[in-house]
């Protein structure tokens, strides 16, 4: 769809101008833009970057599991589903003092947000007073606090947001009309449900996908123009590679191209200037290469340090050499 400027007419009494109306994304705009050829995409791309953004600046997150395994819901691309012999071993709720003590490391080595994620299929009242408190412990810190604690019920935003909170990650994984066949214990609109949630209680959104679950290439422009179409966009867009995990459902899912996983980063950033486009799981499969050119793409966030709740992620040494080899800055 093509937008118009309103202009007002010379003769006219002077008024306020008018905000243009935010651009909606066709899921055919989005796979056009995945059909330009590759170079003319990543040039297009990284316009739209240096409009918004430093070019050589990238964030640096640290996302911690504070309870692991044991879910009860059937997302299947995820080890920490109770319902899937993963080998995982279910953990209870990390006490206070091991959070900070992770949250002061994760400062200490540059990060600037710490997220910490517990699995559940939503927290019960119990459950989030512990977390509330970690929230606040964490914000003393000086760091800038995330979670992600499933769906959320009445209320609870409020009291994330009287503790202090700054993110609420809650990704929709996929596209609405791939949804389905990924998970089957809720749907696309109780996620959206949430955020909504979030958003009403003054919160800032962070919210992705992952690609590499067996979508098709219309299916991961599906889910770019779902999340660029949200009203106002994230303003955090985690874009995961799916790491394939023995046990569930999509242990053997066949990997994306990586040049096609570029294509998302440099589709994301186009369509939502004014997001941070995090690079989350799956980035060590990616390669120095291709990481950098996900950052020529538009990618400005990364989730830093050796774990990402339970998966490898690249080690702080190698993303400090990483950086250090193009020039980039953490923020």
């Amino acid at each position: 769809m093509t937008m118009t400027a309103t202009v007002a007419c010379a003769e006219s009494a002077p008024i306020a101008a008018a905000t243009p109306a935010r651009k909606r994304w066709s899921v055919a705009e989005v796979e056009a833009l995945f059909a330009l050829p590759f170079n003319d995409l990543l040039f297009r791309a990284q316009q739209v970057h240096r409009e918004h953004f430093d070019p050589n600046a990238v964030q640096r997150s640290t996302l911690l599991s504070i309870k692991t395994g044991g879910c009860s819901e059937d997302c299947g691309y995820c080890s920490q589903s109770a319902r899937y012999d993963t080998g995982l071993e279910k953990e209870a709720l990390l006490p206070l003092t091991e959070v900070l003590e992770n949250a002061r490391a994760a400062k200490a080595k540059g990060s600037t947000r710490f997220c910490m994620g517990a699995a559940w299929r939503g927290p019960k009242e119990k459950d989030l007073a512990p977390v509330l408190d970690m929230v606040r412990e964490v914000k003393a810190l000086g760091l800038e606090t995330c979670v992600t604690l499933g769906m959320l019920k009445d209320g609870q935003a409020e009291q994330l947001k009287d503790a202090g909170l700054d993110y609420y990650n809650h990704n929709i994984d996929t596209s609405p009309e791939f949804y389905g066949q990924i998970i089957t214990t809720h749907t696309l609109q109780d996620r959206l449900d949430t955020l909504d949630k979030v958003r009403d209680a003054g919160i800032n959104v962070c919210c992705g996908g992952i690609v590499g679950l067996g979508e098709t290439k219309k299916s991961r422009a599906a889910l770019i123009a779902e999340l660029a179409n949200m009203n106002p966009p994230p303003d955090s867009v985690p874009i995961n590679n799916l790491v394939q995990i023995e046990g569930t459902p999509l242990g053997s899912a066949e990997a994306i191209d990586p040049f096609d996983f570029v294509r998302m980063i440099a589709a994301a950033r186009i369509t939502m200037p004014e997001s941070y486009v995090r690079l989350s799981a799956g980035r060590q499969e990616l390669g120095d290469g291709f990481q950098a050119l996900c950052f020529m793409a538009g990618a400005n966030s990364i989730f830093y340090g050796e774990r990402l709740l339970t998966t490898e992620n690249p080690d702080a040494d190698a993303d400090d050499q990483l950086f250090a080899r193009l020039g980039l800055k953490s923020v």
